[in-house]
């Protein structure tokens, strides 16, 4: 599987979040969803993912700093 550049990774995570954060205050903004949807899946394809849960745990997760031996959360345990 290809891997997404780590600062490519870092963006998407930081973009939605921050939707996130803007979507809780707006829920009437279709322009705030449609940007929320676009970067969900954008980060399900650079993981892998079918859920963006798990997309973004799958980004820290690839990052540098992150615990490399410590793959348990991704397992499920």
């Amino acid at each position: 599987m290809l891997m997404a550049h780590p600062a490519v990774l870092r963006d998407l995570i930081e973009n939605y979040e921050a939707l996130v954060a803007v979507g809780a205050a707006e829920a009437d903004s279709a322009e705030v969803r449609r940007r929320l949807d676009d970067v969900a899946y954008t980060l399900c394809v650079c993981t892998g993912t079918r859920d963006v849960d798990a997309a973004v745990v799958a980004a820290r997760h690839q990052l540098p700093g992150a615990r490399p031996l410590d793959d348990s959360v991704l397992a499920g345990s």
